[in-house]
């Protein structure tokens, strides 16, 4: 049976704007940056932690014909496409204030939740972005536990 999931992937309207915010802004490093003639293999990891990739996709070929991957192309440039990443940290509120000072936009938070505390960003392409500093639950999560929150 399947038991992690090791690689994600989002769109990226440019792969290298989006490496430089990927790995100069959140930290990660590269994994693999292979050019294999119709399309770029770029897949980045967090720190210290190759088993757990994203892959950095330009919509197109050949995943995409030329009029899907223009369709996409614009539905994330309007900010309606956008993929969504979460990360875990060890402290939200240290990471939060070191990527303000990168000058990563904070969109949301640090918030404290019933499973710890966390706050979100996006990367330059709309993808949403949340990071989290997670707590040991002793019992699953219902939406009892979010009650009153907005």
């Amino acid at each position: 049976m399947i038991n992690s999931v090791i690689q994600s992937q989002i769109f990226v309207l440019d792969q290298d704007q989006a490496l430089d915010f990927y790995v100069n802004k959140l930290g990660f490093e590269v994994a693999d940056d292979i050019d294999f003639g119709m399309m770029r293999w770029l897949t980045v990891h967090p720190a210290g932690r190759p088993d757990r990739k994203v892959l950095l996709e330009r919509p197109g070929p050949p995943a995409l014909d030329e009029e899907t991957a223009a369709q996409v192309r614009d539905l994330l440039t309007k900010g309606a496409m956008g993929g969504w990443l979460i990360f875990e940290t060890d402290d939200a509120q240290a990471t939060h204030d070191e990527l303000v000072a990168r000058g990563v936009e904070i969109v949301d938070g640090p918030n404290q939740q019933p499973y710890g505390i966390d706050f979100g960003i996006r990367d330059p392409f709309g993808n949403r972005i949340r990071i989290g500093q997670l707590v040991e639950l002793s019992k699953p999560l219902t939406a009892d536990d979010f009650a009153g929150r907005s």
